[in-house]
Formats: structure tokens, C-alpha cells, sequence
């Protein structure tokens, strides 16, 4: 199964900030839409980075009141992890337990067109598993 079944049925929205936003502006749009991460995007429309609830906790030690005025790019992780849409829900699995990240976004020819979730992955792979479980039941009850 690929990254694009997901996206079929999830859809393609991604929620975005720019680099220069404060952070302020990126907790606005994580709230509001309840995610865990927003993608960062450069001037010209490309993936600069990510900005996850896990990224704003680590800096909240030092003078947190400060932080919601500093920029995202200050905040933000720059070494983003993408895929394309065929890549395999095992391969981005394998990404996210080995990375530690919870969130992909899914690039095509420099391209934004989606993200996923360990949520997302989580689900499909439920999903899998229930229709492997009643496949076998009516293979044996045939």
C-alpha cells in the first residue's frame, strides 16, 4: 500500500506558515485546526522546514512569554524528511520510528501536495489489518 491511499482518503490539505511568521501565528493555526505540525515555507513556495508541538515545548524554557514573538525559523526543524506519494506506508513506518518524527510532508517535483501523519498511518494500517481479518473469516466459513 502507498502513501497516495492515504492521501485518497484523508485529502490534501496542509496547513502552512512562513518562515518569517512568529511563532505566535504557527500556535494559532496548530490550535485552530487541531494538528501537531505545520510546514514551513520558504519565500518561494518550497518546504523550508517543519514546525511541531514537540519544536515550541523545547524551547519553552527560556523566557517563554518571548518565544510567541520570535520567528518560526528560529523554532522550526530544517532537516524535513518528505516523501512522494508512491512511497510505501512500510517505508514511511520505517522513517518515523527510526527518525522519531511523527509528520511527513509529501513533495513531488519540489511540490507540496500533502503530509501524513502517524495518525494517518496508524489508521490505514487498522484499516488493513480488519479487512485481512474478515477476508479470512469468509475464506473460512466458505
Amino acid at each position: 500500500m502507498q502513501v497516495d491511499n492515504i492521501l485518497q482518503s484523508k485529502g490534501m490539505t496542509v496547513y502552512t506558515v512562513s518562515a518569517h511568521a512568529p511563532i505566535s501565528e504557527a500556535v494559532r493555526v496548530l490550535n485552530e485546526h487541531r494538528i501537531g505540525a505545520v510546514v514551513v515555507l520558504a519565500d518561494n513556495g518550497g518546504v523550508a522546514g517543519i514546525l511541531s508541538e514537540r519544536d515550541i515545548m523545547r524551547h519553552l524554557t527560556n523566557e517563554p512569554a518571548d518565544l510567541l514573538k520570535r520567528a518560526v525559523r528560529e523554532v522550526m526543524t530544517t532537516s524535513v524528511v518528505t516523501c512522494t506519494r508512491m512511497a510505501t506506508i512500510s517505508e514511511l513506518m520505517e522513517q518515523m520510528t527510526e527518525r522519531r518524527i511523527r509528520h511527513i510532508p509529501i513533495v513531488e517535483e519540489g511540490e507540496l501536495i500533502g503530509i501524513v501523519s502517524i495518525g494517518d498511518v496508524v489508521k490505514r494500517k487498522i484499516e488493513e489489518s480488519e479487512q485481512e481479518a474478515l477476508a479470512l473469516r469468509e475464506y473460512i466459513a466458505s
